[in-house]
């Protein structure tokens, strides 16, 4: 049975450089036939540039999904045209470049891949992501086996509703955006595997990737100040999901998390 392995927003220079160290070993030892992976923080952490997306995809990525960070370097909306591992949220306004949707193959295996943005406490333009994933999941109904769908969301209670409403619509809908893991992940009752978040591929001494004694200084004098990514124990986080071929629906669901060192 296919197995995806789906990796949490990687942060910076050491979320990206253990990756792309630790890929390879990693999906042998898993099992993995497709690697899916959030990298919007992963330019300095915010957003991602072309030359990123070549390093990752040479370490093994074989696909990349994106967020609210998705333009935050300068000239990637120029560049995300021609990188075909690569697709924007799909409920961003449709004059918006890029690929909504990617379909990868293995083994003759065909999983389509798509995110959606959520609404609540984001502030960038986007589509109701239900509405979206209902005519996604329509649109990839011929072309793939199986869909993976990323919610990228603030709320918990808007990434839940989600996983339910695509329950046996979907082989998987997991959470990313918050850089948190959590410990809800399970198939659901018509065979859609969920996670609320699969974390973060970077550094957990910090807030969220970012140096805690910044964090800290901000939240005490509510002065702006840079926030830069952080060093220490970094980890990959993420999860493997098995799909059963008959259906496009998950056997199997269990949490990863690798530790540096």
């Amino acid at each position: 049975m296919p197995k995806l392995l789906f990796l949490g927003d990687i942060v910076g220079r050491p979320g990206r450089t253990f990756v792309k160290a630790r890929l390879a070993s990693l999906r042998e030892e898993l099992g993995a036939d497709f690697v899916v992976a959030n990298a919007e923080n992963s330019a300095g952490g915010a957003g991602i540039t072309k030359k990123i997306v070549e390093e990752l995809t040479v370490a093994g990525i074989d696909a990349i999904t994106l967020g609210d960070h998705v333009w935050d370097q300068k000239n990637f909306e120029n560049e995300i045209d021609e990188l075909d591992t690569v697709c924007r949220p799909a409920n961003l306004p449709e004059n918006n470049p890029g690929r909504t949707h990617l379909v990868i193959e293995k083994a003759g295996f065909r999983l389509g891949v798509f995110t959606v943005l959520g609404r609540n406490y984001l502030t960038l333009k986007s589509s109701c992501p239900f509405a979206m994933a209902d005519a996604k999941l329509a649109e990839l109904a011929d072309q793939c086996d199986a869909v993976f769908v990323e919610a990228h969301m603030e709320a918990t209670s808007e990434k839940i509703a989600l996983g339910w409403h695509l329950d046996g619509r979907a082989a998987a809908v997991v959470g990313t955006h918050t850089h948190v893991p959590t410990a809800d992940g399970r198939v659901l009752s018509k065979g859609t595997a969920y996670l609320s978040d699969a974390g973060m591929c970077g550094p957990y001494a910090s807030v969220l990737g970012r140096d805690v004694g910044q964090v800290i200084a901000s939240f005490l004098d509510g002065m702006k100040r840079r926030f830069p990514v952080a060093e220490d124990d970094v980890r990959i986080c993420g999860c493997l999901i098995e799909i059963d071929p008959a259906t496009g629906l998950a056997k199997t669901f269990e949490r990863v998390e690798v530790c540096q060192g």
